[in-house]
């Protein structure tokens, strides 16, 4: 898949353009290169990269609406070491950009929890690890 790739912070823009300013960090539309940086499925290592999307219709905040996007990353779950560990999970919906959750290596495992109010869509979740790149999956609500 292509995208725009913000060269500050990592942010891939997938509705297929470069935005005026980066939803992350700011940075201007100049700080943004066309890149097809995200892994396929079908690249080796994608069992320990692949995020993996679970989607539950009751949300544990009680929200009426609300769905709970879970993530994890890998069908195999990937390491969180100083040297090779995800360094974030972007979180978007209708390849249109809603959240992102940083990580760090250590005490963490790599996975996230949004808290979705949305009744229907296509969520779409890239993390990056900081050997191996971007990795990508998608839902459908």
């Amino acid at each position: 898949m292509k995208g725009f790739e913000c060269q500050t912070c990592g942010f891939m823009a997938i509705d297929g353009a470069a935005p005026d300013r980066c939803p992350v960090c700011f940075s201007p539309k100049t700080s943004f290169e066309e890149k097809d940086a995200i892994n396929a499925k079908e690249n080796e290592g994608k069992e320990k990269h692949v995020p993996v999307i679970e989607v539950a219709d009751a949300c544990i905040i009680g929200e009426e609406g609300c769905k709970d996007i879970v993530v994890k990353v890998g069908s195999v779950l990937h390491p969180m070491e100083a040297d090779h560990y995800i360094t974030f999970i972007d979180y978007y919906l209708d390849k249109k950009f809603i959240s992102r959750i940083h990580l760090t290596p250590g005490n963490l495992n790599p996975g996230a929890v949004i808290f979705l109010k949305a009744d229907s869509g296509k969520v779409t979740v890239i993390e990056k690890c900081n050997k191996h790149g971007n990795w990508i999956n998608e839902v459908d609500l």
